[in-house]
């Protein structure tokens, strides 16, 4: 780590030789840092220790915060590999530090949760191992200031997800929903890095706090402008579950409940979100940035909203929410307005709050009764008061009912939605969802804690009680909260505002209240309320009139992945067939061929191809030796017995060392004359003894291709070396040598000083190479049980007339 940080803000800079060993660099390293030490803490049975490390990152990015919200932000930039001039870069203003807080609060809540939830057994060591290295991948996402840094912790976000949501791979359904999601997020960060690199290479710059500064604006609008707002969104889509690639996240709720409350509430589905919100002051200058996201976050909402009504699982009820609450999030970006950025802003607090809380309820519930299914829960209230009020609290502020802090969210939606003027179908859209929200908050709080227990005989179950503290704990907090921030906003306001700027790439200051007199806005927030009361009393008649919908099942995004897993396995069967046919000719055939003619047409296409030389000095032999060389050649190919092949074979070696030698080589003619000359003793004195049998059973046009593809794949290395003959000679590293081989290598050879000095290592590995290959025939050929293939092999070596 560095000596000393270097903090810019705004245009202040100053060196601070330490801040109480609280440096960016080390907030993003500790959880990495630890991971033997969770992994040891979990093994031996002290796992609620491990919420301790959050904890103090919350306390570390906390003391951040008056700094960020007086001067705007801090960055710090850490040498990587200096040589290359490469650095981490990190940046903390207010959309990173909300962020920051809320996965490392949160994470703190899920950590003592998931100390309780999880039974103590060998895997439980591996998730919260895996739990620490996703919350590091997440801070290093938000914090990152490099575009190709904040992909690295992306992809690695995508990797530990899907170690968490396939933490039981003794099941079938874990192991599709991890593979699922590790694919659909993994391609989407694949497109996100094509549109980074365009992106960096327009801009000139892969500095994220550089890019609005770049003057690219106008490139926006252009075709590749374009494709780099395509291929970006593509991989926010992915990872924030937009649709059509929302299915990967509730079928993640496989994953145990822990993994849901932090990866589906404020982490890993928000990064999508982050990555919009933190690129909007740049991308929004593109003409299809607004239309896009409003078109997507409005099909979102509205998917999602009928996805969770058809669902009666707590848990996939809450993720089908978790994609409205996204796509409202990402509608508000697409607004591009300052008082959208501000809704924003307060929106992802109270989703983050209530979600993570909710999904903890859900699990208290599948704890303590054994079941998900909402049509068999009710009357929970009288036996988990503690949970029952954390749901509560938690449900009211989903709904947006006042004090809470979902109110005021609720209500900054639709003033935004109107100040910045969304189509009608996208506003309509917004508060059909918000009721959607109302009706699954009243399912979750008043159906499962207060409505009547339906009878259902014959089934047994835990008498449900509330968990011990350390699950209740963090649910209750993060609900308290929602509560407190609702009643004292001020308290958060600086904050907001200040993530509001990173949004809108401007100072944004709107003052957060929770009471604003009778207005419009209140107006819409009673109809919203009383839809969704509608809904919720109707529920019941609704939820199963969508389940038996089967065009859903059938044709839905997780129906069409299937299928294109299906269609892609068929690709790869022909694709097999095709190419991996178990010949030997035939892969011989097919690399030389596509390499042959994708040389020669790369040559013909930028007029490369350059006419031999005249020959000069001793032109009778130089004109010669080529016809000698065809012709053995020839020889080769038409001989009728092995002896016969080796021979012609040997002669072409010759004729080789023949060309070095007028070339002026007389070393490598030599050694050359020497390989020919033992290769051709060897072959003779061993061949005898192979048992050759069959003969070549290739037709007359199969006989023709092979020679067309011989001939193709001849022409092209000729066409090369002509090529790089014509190109004038670079002396530069002839004249190295020649000046280095005495004073560095004591040798006057160049040749040898090249191969046993300047190449040693290289030499050596081939050398270990041949070595290794020549112990292995050793081994074949002598080894027990082929004793009667060697006699059978001395017989006398066969024609090969038609070889």
């Amino acid at each position: 780590m560095p000596g000393f940080v270097l903090y810019e803000m705004n245009a202040i800079a100053l060196t601070i030789p330490t801040l109480c060993g609280m440096t960016l660099f080390l907030l993003i390293i500790l959880p990495l840092l630890a991971a033997p030490g969770i992994f040891l803490l979990a093994r031996f049975g002290k796992p609620a220790f491990l919420a301790l490390l959050p904890a103090l990152l919350f306390c570390g990015f906390a003391y951040f915060a008056p700094t960020v919200m007086e001067q705007g932000a801090i960055v710090q930039h850490v040498q990587w590999i200096p040589s290359l001039d490469i650095s981490l870069s990190f940046r903390l203003d207010g959309l990173a530090l909300t962020f920051a807080l809320l996965i490392t609060g949160i994470g703190t809540a899920v950590f003592l949760y998931a100390s309780s939830y999880l039974p103590g057994n060998w895997q439980t060591p591996r998730f919260f191992t895996a739990l620490n290295v996703f919350m590091a991948s997440m801070l290093g996402a938000v914090v990152s200031d490099d575009l190709l840094g904040l992909l690295v912790f992306w992809e690695l976000t995508s990797l530990s997800s899907f170690i968490l949501i396939g933490h039981d791979p003794a099941r079938a359904e874990s192991r599709r929903s991890a593979q699922q999601g590790m694919l659909i997020t993994v391609a989407g960060g694949l497109a996100m890095l094509a549109g980074m690199i365009l992106l960096g290479t327009l801009a000139g710059t892969y500095r994220i706090s550089e890019l609005s500064t770049a003057g690219i604006g106008a490139v926006l609008s252009t075709p590749p402008g374009t494709a780099i707002v395509l291929l970006i969104t593509i991989g926010a889509f992915s990872k924030s579950a937009q649709f059509p690639l929302h299915s990967w996240l509730a079928n993640a709720m496989v994953a145990p409940t822990p993994v849901s409350a932090y990866l589906h509430s404020a982490t890993m589905v928000k990064l999508g979100v982050y990555l919009l919100a933190r690129l909007n002051p740049v991308l929004s200058a593109a003409e299809i940035w607004t239309p896009l996201l409003l078109a997507a976050g409005t099909l979102t909402m509205l998917c999602g909203s009928v996805l969770a009504l058809r669902e009666t699982d707590l848990k996939r009820i809450l993720a089908y929410t978790t994609i409205v609450s996204l796509g409202m999030l990402i509608t508000l970006i697409g607004a591009n307005h300052p008082l959208a950025a501000i809704a924003m802003a307060v929106f992802l607090v109270v989703h983050a709050l209530y979600k993570a809380c909710l999904f903890m309820v859900a699990g208290i519930i599948d704890h303590g009764t054994g079941t998900r299914d909402s049509t068999l829960l009710g009357g929970l209230a009288g036996a988990m008061p503690i949970t029952a009020a954390t749901a509560c609290l938690a449900s009211l502020s989903m709904a947006g009912i006042p004090p809470m802090l979902g109110f005021i969210g609720k209500e900054l939606i639709y003033e935004a939605g109107l100040a910045a003027r969304l189509p009608h179908i996208t506003f309509a859209v917004v508060i059909l969802a918000n009721a959607c929200m109302v009706a699954i908050a009243g399912i979750l709080a008043l159906k499962c804690f207060f409505g009547r227990a339906p009878a259902a005989p014959g089934r047994s179950h835990p008498v449900p009680r509330d968990p011990a503290a350390a699950m209740w704990a963090g649910p209750l907090v993060l609900a308290a909260l929602s509560l407190a921030f609702g009643l004292m906003p001020g308290w958060i306001q600086g904050l907001l505002a200040a993530t509001a700027a990173s949004v809108q790439g401007q100072t944004v200051d709107f003052p957060l209240s929770l009471w604003h007199g009778f207005t419009p806005i209140l107006a819409l927030s009673a109809a919203t309320l009383a839809a969704g009361a509608g809904i919720y009393i109707l529920w019941s008649r609704i939820q199963p009139r969508l389940r038996s919908c089967g065009i859903i099942d059938r044709w839905g995004p997780d129906a069409l992945y299937d299928r294109m897993l299906g269609w892609l396995a068929a690709l790869s069967n022909w694709q097999t067939g095709l190419i991996q046919t178990g010949s030997l000719r035939h892969y011989m055939a097919m690399s030389v061929g596509i390499v042959a003619i994708a040389g020669l047409l790369a040559m013909v296409a930028n007029d490369a191809l350059a006419l031999p030389p005249p020959p000069t000095g001793a032109a009778g032999m130089k004109l010669m030796l080529p016809l000698l060389l065809i012709a053995a050649c020839i020889m080769v190919l038409r001989s009728g017995s092995f002896l016969q092949g080796i021979i012609a074979a040997g002669t072409v070696g010759f004729g080789v060392a023949v060309a070095f030698l007028l070339g002026g080589a007389p070393d490598l003619a030599f050694t050359q004359f020497s390989v020919e000359a033992l290769s051709v003793v060897i072959l003779l004195a061993v061949i005898g003894h192979m048992p050759f049998r069959a003969g070549d059973r290739r037709s007359p046009g199969q006989r023709g291709r092979d020679a067309f593809i011989s001939a193709a794949f001849g022409l092209m290395i000729v066409a090369v070396m002509l090529s790089v003959v014509a190109l004038p000679f670079n002396e530069a590293l002839s004249d190295f040598f020649r000046e280095s081989s005495y004073p560095l290598a004591h040798g006057r050879n160049l040749v040898n000083v090249i191969i046993v000095d300047f190449r040693a290592l290289d030499t050596l590995g081939e050398i270990t190479v041949l070595a290794l290959a020549a112990l292995a025939a050793i081994a074949v050929f002598f080894s027990p049980g082929k004793e009667d293939e060697r006699k059978a092999g001395a017989a006398p070596a066969p024609s090969m007339e038609k070889r």
